[in-house]
């Protein structure tokens, strides 16, 4: 029997494996596209992307379990004496924050933008659930490190409009493609 030196699966090209991983981490934010977002209007005119009505009256129920029994001190006072008391302020940078998150990773637009917004949101979400399960701290332990290696390693470029956005100025640290 004869042995391949090329494994199975190649990692030839591990750009396209970090592409792939960022599409679907953005397809699990975008979700909040549907779920979360809205239209709301500003002076009654101006109409603008925001939380659904929904959104803006679950969230707090959802926050108030989380700070319950909370033991991370610093955190449970924040999300009790400032989540909470500006609710609807919350609720619509959540919704736009996994928007951003959701829709830049999936079409690899302005990436990095989009894994630092997600960084944020999965550093909250896991510093407010980490005590709930064992399953909370590692999905958000996950989550955190993809952020990171998304940012870092411009993934947006493989799979992404980011490489159209900087095709044009091919000296830019932004161009270079990640791997290379």
């Amino acid at each position: 029997m004869a042995y391949s030196s090329r494994p199975a699966v190649s990692m030839s090209h591990p750009d396209r494996w970090l592409a792939f991983l960022r599409i679907v981490v953005g397809l699990y934010f975008a979700k909040a596209v549907i779920t979360k977002l809205g239209v709301v209007m500003v002076g009654g005119v101006i109409p603008l992307p925001g939380a659904n009505e929904r959104w803006i009256n679950v969230m707090p129920t959802i926050v108030t379990k989380q700070a319950s029994e909370n033991p991370i001190l610093f955190y449970k006072h924040f999300l009790e004496n400032t989540v909470l008391a500006h609710g609807e302020l919350f609720a619509h940078l959540t919704a736009l924050g996994e928007a951003i998150a959701g829709v830049g990773l999936t079409l690899g637009l302005l990436s990095g933008a989009a894994a630092l917004t997600g960084l944020v949101l999965v550093t909250n979400y896991g510093l407010a659930t980490q005590w709930m399960s064992p399953g909370q701290q590692g999905f958000h332990l996950v989550l955190v490190a993809l952020m990171i290696a998304f940012f870092v390693s411009r993934s947006g470029r493989t799979w992404g409009l980011d490489a159209r956005l900087w095709s044009d100025r091919p000296k830019s640290i932004f161009a270079r493609r990640p791997f290379s």
